[in-house]
């Protein structure tokens, strides 16, 4: 056996010799081991290149994976020549007993090419424990960094063949066709709006801006209990202004259609509290995750989400708001550096919770010197590269705030300043001030 079998390293010579083989006995099943495995979970060199040539050949539909087309195909390439390449496809064929339990054959593969990205991620650790150059801070946050990423059997850092990513979308497609509402992005849950968005997809960066006094707060409290309720998302709220128990008392608020100021006072009827508690007994039905104790760092808020289970994925988190937050490496290159370094260190976030972000963000004051008062993306408080990473800009406008006409009384502008995904629109709904609720606009549904 040659010596790069003899190593230490993990692996199992048995299990990467049935992957392959269970394709050549079955070549359709090539997409579950794309769609699982890479070229470097492999940890012999002749597998590696024979997994590369069995991408390359279902690149083209009409060529059928088999021994004579993997043969070929890795002659051309000039891989190994014809008489060692039938050589090492024999032996693959005869040590594969069937095509069956391919998945518990990558599933050992996947299993020991983590334990050896474990041995690299503890070396790397370890470097960075000894160096005294660097924050023994910055070291932990290495390393849970690293441990996270393995932890996630999904990570992929490496590049990817469009084969596979094409494997991967049209499964995708396939599953929205067959269950659209299992599938499709986390829904705000206001029709208007999700027909401009059609969900926020995992990985967005969602902005909501406005000046004081617009609603964004309850606007994006809304949104997470419509999502965690009638989206059964797992939602996490993040707010640096207002504590826990401030939020809950308003999403009380708002469920209950009690004032706000009554709850404050205390002063309540034997039918509000028999309000209360239904709206207590609805919300306590959704998976709302609170944190309403000023953490202000985008590393801190992340390390808090890793660790609530049913969030990656099927999540949605929101951040209350942007110029509360803190980047300390920053810090020392003004304002806007920082409020730059934070909204990419957001989207970085969002894509690797594979979760919506939607965070709020100020406007500039110098809007209110504008004729109209209408917001734009430009008014974005210190707004830096927000525009650029930003994949959703909302920017709330109320226009009876500005204007006390009666047609405009109890209006609200959603306005869809960027969409990534789509087209952009301005959406009209209610606002309740007295319960700081946005709602649909009677008749919407009749205009779609």
């Amino acid at each position: 056996m040659p010596n790069e079998y003899n190593r230490q390293l993990p692996f199992s010579l048995q299990a990467e010799q049935s992957v392959l083989g269970s394709v050549l006995i079955d070549p359709e099943r090539f997409k579950d081991v794309a769609m699982k495995l890479r070229e470097s979970d492999f940890y012999i060199d002749v597998h590696k290149l024979m997994f590369s040539a069995m991408l390359k050949l279902s690149i083209n539909q009409s060529k059928q994976i088999d021994v004579v087309t993997l043969t070929n195909a890795m002659v051309e390439s000039g891989d190994m020549d014809e008489a060692a390449c039938k050589s090492n496809i024999a032996v693959i064929v005869n040590a594969t007993p069937s095509a069956a339990n391919l998945d518990d054959y990558i599933e050992i593969v996947r299993e020991k090419s983590l334990r050896r990205q474990l041995i690299d991620a503890a070396g790397k650790i370890e470097n960075a424990a000894m160096d005294d150059g660097e924050s023994v801070y910055t070291a932990i946050e290495q390393a849970e960094q690293l441990v996270y990423a393995l932890s996630d059997s999904q990570n992929n850092n490496d590049l990817i063949h469009i084969q596979t990513l094409l494997i991967q979308a049209h499964a995708n497609l396939n599953a929205l066709a067959k269950d659209p509402e299992k599938y499709k992005g986390v829904m705000t849950h206001f029709s208007g709006l999700d027909r401009v968005l059609v969900g926020m997809n995992k990985g967005d960066l969602v902005i909501v801006g406005a000046r004081p006094a617009m609603g964004k707060t309850s606007f994006v409290l809304n949104i997470a209990e419509n999502a965690a309720y009638k989206g059964k998302k797992t939602v996490c709220v993040f707010s640096l202004e207002m504590s826990g128990e401030e939020l809950v008392k308003r999403m009380l608020s708002t469920e209950a259609c009690i004032p706000s100021t009554q709850l404050r006072s205390g002063k309540l009827s034997a039918q509000d509290w028999e309000k209360l508690g239904m709206a207590s007994n609805k919300l306590a039905e959704c998976n709302i995750y609170i944190d309403g104790t000023t953490e202000s760092s985008v590393s801190r808020i992340k390390t808090k989400l890793k660790r609530i289970k049913g969030l990656k994925s099927n999540g949605l988190v929101i951040i209350d708001y942007l110029q509360l937050m803190q980047d300390p490496n920053e810090k020392k290159n003004g304002r806007t550096a920082e409020v730059s370094a934070i909204s990419r260190a957001l989207k970085l976030m969002a894509k690797e919770l594979e979760v919506p972000v939607i965070c709020c963000s100020q406007l500039n004051r110098d809007l209110e010197k504008t004729k109209e008062k209408i917001p734009t993306m430009a008014d974005l408080r210190e707004s830096g590269s927000i525009e650029q990473d930003a994949d959703v800009v909302l920017l709330l406008y109320r226009p009876d705030y500005y204007n006390q006409k009666q047609d405009q009384q109890n209006r609200a502008q959603v306005i869809v300043a960027k969409n990534r995904h789509g087209g952009t629109d301005t959406v009209e709904m209610a606002w309740d001030p007295q319960f700081t609720k946005f709602s649909e606009l009677s008749g919407i549904e009749e205009q779609a």
